[in-house]
C-alpha cells in the first residue's frame, strides 16, 4: 500500500464549512416553521402520515394566486419517519411573504379528503392572512381555491417582544375569575373606549381600571384561536388553528399586529395583578364533517388528524357536536395540542386554560373512553410549566359526563355543573334542595372526595351560576323560558332546562315593580351564594351590572347588541355593581371562605333554629363558618329561599359579637355595610327570598 497516495485529513476548519445534513434536508423538529437566525433560513415541517407527495407554496403579496416558488419534497431527503422537512435560505424564497401546501394521497372512502389542487394552511403557522377574494365556499367545493385559501404568514416567525418587568400573578384564596368575550366587552358604542379600539385586545386594556375597580384577580377570554370570518361563530368556539391569536380582535390590520397587541394586552393584565387563562378548543376544528371545508387537517391528513365512526355517511366522529373530532389516539395530535400549549405559555404568558369538551381527550382512536390513563393528562402532567399552571376542565363531551372524580386529570380544577344547577333550583324555589345546597357551599366533597385514596382539594371546584353557554344572571331571574329566535334555527337551539324563574313575569316589557324588584334580589342572593362558597368563583362579565341577552340563551352567532356588553346598564345598575363590589371584597378579605382544603369542623351547620330542616319541604338554612385556624373572623349566613319571612336565631355568641355586613333584601347601600351594623338581638327577621350575613372579630367583641 501506497501511504503517500493518502489523502491528508481535512482541517477542522474545513470539516465545519461543510454543511450539517439537516441545513440540506431540515430537520422534521420541531414542527410548522423556524426561522434559524445564524442560518438566515427557514425550516418547514408538517406531519402528514398517508400522504404521496407535499409541495411547499411560495406567495409573493402581489401575486396569492399563482405561487412565487414551489418546492417539492422528495421523500428519500425531505422525510423522517412520517414528518415532511425542508430548509430555505432566505434567498431562496425572495419576495415570498406567504406560505402553503399541497399535498396529494389516496383517495377512497372514509376520512380520506387528498386533493392536490387545494392550497392548505399550515397547522403551525402562527400568523394567517385571509386574501381579499378569500373564501369559504371555494375550500369546501372541489376545485382549486387558489387566492381564496388562508396562508401562514413566514414574517411572523422572527417576531420579537420585549417581556422585561413582566411577572405573572397566582391567585389562590383571593381567586376570583370573571369569563370575558374580547370583543363583545367593549364592542359596543356605550363602552366608553374609543371606536378605534373598541372589541380589541387593546380595547380591553382599556377595561383594566374597571376591573381593578371590580376586583376580579383572573380573567377568562373566550377563544381568541384564529377562526375563519366566514364562519358564523361570533363565541369562536370553531377554531381554525391552534397557534394563532384571532388576527380580526387587533385594532390594526397590519400583518401579525395580532401578536404585538395581544402581547401588550396580556403584560398589561399582569401589571395590574390579573392573570390570563384562554379558554381553548382542541377538541374539534372547523372544518365540520364530510361536508365541511378544507384548509388544513383534513387535505394534509384526515385520517390521521381525525377520529372516524363506523357510519360511512358520516365517517367523522362528532364527539363534539360540531361535526368532527380530533384523534387523541394518534401521537402527533397530542404533540400539537402540547406544542401548542407551550407557545400560548412561553411566548405569550398565559397563566392557564379552561378546555372546552375535556373529555374528548380521555377518548381512544376508535371513540371509547379511556377512564384510565388517557395519555395528553399524563403529557401535559409531566410537563414541568404546564403542570404548573392553572388547568381548568369543562369535564364533559356531548356523550360523557367526567364531573369531579370521573375525570382523568386528578389535580385539573372542573367547571362545576352541579354547583350551577343546585344553586339555580334552590334560588328558583325548588322543593327538597337544601341538603345539595349545603354541599354546594361546602365545596362539593361529594365530587372531590379528600379521602386517603383520591385527595382532592376543594378549590378544585370552580364554582359559577351563570357562564356564557345559558342565560345571563338577569336573565335567569327574568325568563322562564329561552328566546332564541333570532339565532335561526327557530329557537331549537340552547338548553331547555335552564332551572330559571322569571319572578312572575316573562322579560322584561310590561314587568311589574314587584317582580323587577324581587329580581334585583335574587341577583344578589346568587352573588352571595357564589361568593360565600368554597371552592374557586367564576362569573360572567356583565353580571355584575345585570346586563341582559333579552332571552336568548345561545347567542354564539349573534355578534350585535344582543351578544355585547351594554355599558349603560353600569349606570343604570349601580346598586347592583355596588354590591357585586362589595361581595368580592368580602371574600378576598376573608381567606377563611376559600380554603385549599374542606371546612370541616371549622363549620357548624343551623336552621331558623338550633338544627337544619332537610325536609323536602324546607327552604332555609344557615351556618357559622369559624375562621380562627386562617387567622380570620366568623361568618355567620342565614339563608332563606322560602316566599314568606323566617325568624332566625343565631345560634353562638351574644347580640353584641355579631356585625351585620349584608341582607339583601335592604335598598342600596344598606344591604351591603362595608363596616357593618350592629345586632341588638340574637333573633334576626329574614325577608322572603333573602341572604343575610354577620360576621365576628376573632377576639368575639366587636
Amino acid at each position: 500500500m501506497n501511504y503517500s497516495a493518502v489523502a491528508p485529513p481535512r482541517s477542522t476548519a474545513e470539516i465545519a464549512k461543510r454543511p450539517k445534513w439537516t441545513q440540506i434536508e431540515g430537520s422534521p423538529l420541531p414542527l410548522g416553521v423556524t426561522w434559524i437566525e445564524r442560518e438566515q433560513a427557514f425550516n418547514f415541517a408538517v406531519h402528514s402520515e398517508h400522504a404521496e407527495s407535499v409541495t411547499l407554496l411560495f406567495h409573493s403579496a402581489t401575486d396569492l394566486v399563482n405561487p412565487l416558488l414551489t418546492y417539492r419534497f422528495d421523500f428519500l431527503r425531505n422525510k423522517s419517519g412520517r414528518i415532511w422537512h425542508c430548509r430555505m435560505h432566505i434567498d431562496e424564497i425572495a419576495e415570498a411573504r406567504y406560505y402553503a401546501y399541497s399535498v396529494s394521497g389516496p383517495t377512497g372512502p372514509h376520512l380520506y379528503s387528498f386533493d392536490p389542487q387545494k392550497v392548505l394552511l399550515d397547522p403551525y403557522a402562527k400568523c394567517i392572512f385571509f386574501p381579499p377574494a378569500f373564501d369559504r365556499v371555494a375550500a369546501a367545493r372541489e376545485g382549486s381555491n387558489a387566492g381564496k385559501a388562508p396562508l401562514g404568514v413566514l414574517a411572523a416567525h422572527r417576531a420579537t417582544f420585549d417581556w422585561a418587568g413582566d411577572h405573572r400573578p397566582h391567585h389562590e384564596f383571593d381567586a376570583i375569575i370573571y369569563e370575558l368575550h374580547v370583543r363583545g366587552f367593549t364592542r359596543h358604542t356605550n363602552s366608553g373606549v374609543d371606536r378605534r379600539r373598541a372589541g380589541t385586545y387593546a380595547g380591553l386594556v382599556d377595561k383594566i381600571p374597571y376591573l381593578k375597580e371590580l376586583g376580579v384577580t383572573v380573567v377568562e377570554l373566550m377563544p381568541i384561536f384564529q377562526r375563519d370570518p366566514q364562519e358564523c361563530d361570533y363565541w369562536g368556539y370553531m377554531p381554525l388553528n391552534f397557534f394563532a391569536p384571532h388576527a380580526q380582535y387587533a385594532s390594526s390590520c397590519d400583518e401579525d399586529e395580532q401578536h404585538l397587541e395581544f402581547r401588550n394586552m396580556v403584560k398589561a393584565l399582569h401589571q395590574a395583578d390579573i392573570g390570563v387563562i384562554l379558554d381553548v378548543v382542541y377538541n374539534h376544528t372547523v372544518e365540520g364533517d364530510c361536508r365541511g371545508p378544507i384548509y388544513s387537517y383534513k387535505g394534509i391528513d384526515g385520517p390521521s388528524y381525525y377520529m372516524g365512526s363506523s357510519d360511512p355517511v358520516n365517517p367523522y366522529a362528532n364527539f363534539s357536536g360540531t361535526g368532527n373530532t380530533l384523534n387523541f389516539g394518534e401521537s402527533h395530535v397530542r404533540k400539537m395540542v402540547m406544542d401548542s400549549l407551550r407557545c400560548w405559555r412561553e411566548e405569550m404568558h398565559i397563566d392557564g386554560f379552561r378546555f372546552d369538551l375535556a373529555s374528548v381527550f380521555s377518548r381512544n382512536a376508535d371513540g371509547s373512553l379511556n377512564w384510565g390513563e388517557a395519555p395528553l393528562f399524563n403529557e401535559i402532567a409531566a410537563d414541568p410549566e404546564l403542570g404548573r399552571l392553572r388547568l381548568i376542565a369543562e369535564p364533559w363531551d356531548t356523550g360523557a359526563y367526567q364531573l369531579g372524580r370521573g375525570f382523568p386529570g386528578l389535580t385539573w380544577l372542573q367547571w362545576n355543573g352541579r354547583f350551577r344547577d343546585d344553586v339555580r333550583r334552590f334560588v328558583r324555589g325548588d322543593a327538597a334542595m337544601v341538603p345539595d345546597l349545603m354541599r354546594r357551599i361546602y365545596g362539593s366533597d361529594d365530587l372531590f372526595p379528600d379521602t386517603r385514596a383520591e385527595a382532592y382539594h376543594a378549590y378544585q371546584s370552580v364554582n359559577y351560576i351563570t357562564s356564557h353557554d345559558g342565560f345571563t344572571l338577569y336573565d335567569l331571574v327574568s325568563y322562564n323560558q329561552k328566546h332564541n329566535w333570532k339565532n335561526g334555527h327557530n329557537n331549537l337551539d340552547g338548553m331547555d332546562e335552564n332551572y330559571s324563574w322569571n319572578c312572575g313575569h316573562e322579560g322584561d316589557e310590561g314587568a311589574p315593580p314587584d317582580s323587577l324588584a324581587l329580581r334585583r334580589r335574587q341577583v344578589k342572593n346568587c352573588c352571595c351564594l357564589l361568593m360565600l362558597s368554597n371552592g374557586v368563583p367564576m362569573f360572567r362579565a356583565g353580571d355584575e351590572f345585570m346586563n341582559t341577552q333579552f332571552g336568548n340563551n345561545n347567542p354564539y352567532n349573534q355578534d350585535n347588541e344582543i351578544g355585547w356588553l351594554d355599558w349603560s346598564q353600569l349606570q343604570t345598575n349601580q346598586d347592583i355593581f355596588r354590591f357585586f363590589k362589595g361581595m368580592i371584597a368580602f371574600r378576598k378579605s376573608h381567606p377563611g371562605v376559600g380554603r385549599s382544603r374542606f371546612w370541616r369542623e371549622d363549620v357548624s351547620w343551623y336552621g331558623v333554629g338550633r338544627t337544619v330542616d332537610l325536609s323536602p319541604d324546607s327552604r332555609s338554612v344557615a351556618f357559622c363558618l369559624h375562621g380562627a385556624s386562617h387567622g380570620d373572623d366568623d361568618i355567620y349566613t342565614m339563608i332563606n329561599g322560602y316566599w314568606g319571612e323566617l325568624e332566625f336565631q343565631i345560634q353562638e355568641g351574644a347580640p353584641q359579637e355579631w356585625l351585620r355586613i349584608v341582607d339583601t333584601s335592604l335598598a342600596s347601600p344598606d344591604d351591603f355595610s362595608e363596616d357593618g351594623e350592629p345586632l341588638e338581638q340574637l333573633e334576626y327577621k329574614v325577608a322572603p327570598r333573602s341572604v343575610v350575613v354577620f360576621t365576628r372579630g376573632l377576639s368575639g367583641v366587636r
